[in-house]
């Protein structure tokens, strides 16, 4: 048997043994926090948890409640990762914005941010469109008509690891936010959420 032949045998009985070992894949019910186990890392419970408590606090404070009824304009700052996890900040700001909008009380602009603006559509079909023969000018987005916003949103995510004894971890995550007056710089609401979680020394937090 040719040299080759045996390579190919071989490479074909490896991939046939790694496919019997695979894990079958399958869904998990994203409602029921029973179904998956607990993690040393943050996961999407954690996420969904600190939201609705952080937007439960902020809401009942009173900082959003405009006295001529209307809503306020709130633009999102700088959310920092500290921790040892390569976590997408957006994940937790996007549940804490949607519950926002929903309680009917803020607005999001999406026209400015820390980095740029969220969504740079905005500005572009201005500058696109202003003066160009091929659109009704009366369509385009005239000048001045923009909102600044009032209130600020900032926060950050903290990691702390102790050890306990020679096999078991804890982890403590903090999760702070601010919410800032723009027009006076006061902070108008801050809270902070723990999450603990306890494991063996073997387990990863990242």
């Amino acid at each position: 048997m040719s040299r080759t032949i045996k390579h190919t045998l071989s490479s074909i009985l490896a991939t046939l043994l790694l496919s019997g070992c695979a894990t079958a894949t399958q869904n998990i019910d994203m409602n029921n926090h029973k179904q998956t186990p607990a993690v040393m890392g943050l996961d999407y419970r954690d996420f969904q948890n600190v939201a609705q408590d952080m937007i439960q606090s902020l809401v009942n404070s009173g900082a959003i409640n405009k006295q001529d009824g209307g809503r306020y304009v709130l633009v999102i700052s700088r959310i920092t990762n500290d921790t040892m996890q390569h976590i997408d900040t957006d994940q937790l700001v996007k549940k804490i914005r949607v519950a926002l909008l929903r309680s009917g009380k803020v607005v999001i602009t999406t026209a400015v941010g820390v980095n740029g603006a969220e969504d740079n559509m905005a500005m572009q079909t201005r500058r696109d469109l202003r003066g160009n023969a091929e659109f009704n000018q009366a369509t385009v987005a005239a000048k001045g008509q923009m909102i600044a916003p009032d209130l600020s949103l900032s926060g950050k995510i903290i990691q702390r690891n102790i050890t306990i004894d020679s096999s078991t971890q804890q982890v403590e995550y903090y999760f702070q936010m601010s919410l800032t007056d723009i027009n006076t710089g006061l902070a108008f609401w801050e809270d902070e959420k723990v999450i603990g979680k306890l494991g063996s020394n073997d387990s990863v937090a990242w």
